[in-house]
């Protein structure tokens, strides 16, 4: 993303795909406000492994208005994947993030922290790539010097003062889009999420996670790509992303 205009909103929106328990999960986040600080950790994250997760949750965030996009295609592709659901075994939360680097920040540390999910992926807004998907590989750690909607510049213009330059996710986005396909879109590979709120908190994800997260840019929609379209390809996208995890889905 690139710096918006205006103010970013505090509105997060929870909702849930499934059974009543992940209902009662999410109310919890929504009443916690703790933001805390964490170790340093290991950030090696080359194997397919994940580290072991008693949670079925699989939390997919969008971002709020940006610039003149006053309706973010990001939320509104995940706002069509929850009515669309990631099959019966599965509790999809979905929530909706400011486009500001600490209020983010902030969010994903809950969502991390009191959600525990197997996976989170982020979906955020490329407004120059028309008609394409992206699979982002890794997050960035430095170089964020465009000021977010609040004026705010991280301290050092970094994401984590401790953290590595940079880390992968646990997702091979490369097998992932060789395997891969959606009628009406082209889908490609990246390793460089933009230096701005998505790769920020790609990377803030992927540091609380370890590594148990992904991100997806959207184009803008457009009469050929609606949300509902867009929702769909995220459906199968995030599908593919599970089965790397090992979870089946119904």
């Amino acid at each position: 993303m690139t710096p918006e205009q205006q103010q970013p909103t505090d509105h997060i929106t929870v909702g849930r795909k499934k059974g009543a328990p992940i209902e009662d999960i999410c109310h919890r986040y929504m009443n916690y406000n703790t933001v805390g600080t964490e170790g340093q950790q290991d950030f090696t994250f080359w194997s397919t492994d994940f580290m072991e997760s008693n949670s079925s949750t699989v939390v997919v965030t969008g971002f709020g208005p940006f610039r003149q996009y006053l309706v973010n295609s990001s939320w509104e592709a995940v706002k069509e994947l929850s009515k669309r659901g990631l099959g019966n075994n599965i509790d999809l939360c979905i929530m909706q993030l400011p486009v500001a680097y600490q209020k983010a920040k902030e969010q994903v540390f809950k969502i991390w922290t009191t959600l525990q999910p197997l996976l989170t992926v982020h979906v955020g807004l490329a407004s120059a790539a028309k008609g394409l998907i992206i699979l982002e590989q890794c997050g960035k750690n430095k170089g964020y010097q465009e000021m977010d909607a609040c004026g705010f510049l991280p301290e050092g213009a970094c994401c984590m003062l401790d953290g590595p330059e940079k880390i992968e996710s646990t997702i091979n986005m490369k097998t992932l889009w060789k395997s891969i396909s959606v009628e009406g879109i082209g889908i490609i590979f990246s390793r460089d999420a933009g230096r701005y709120i998505c790769d920020y908190t790609y990377y803030a994800s992927l540091y609380y996670g370890n590594g148990r997260a992904a991100f997806i840019h959207v184009p803008p929609l457009s009469p050929s790509v609606t949300a509902d379209f867009l929702g769909k390809a995220l459906q199968s996208i995030i599908l593919e992303m599970l089965k790397q995890c090992g979870e089946e889905t119904e």
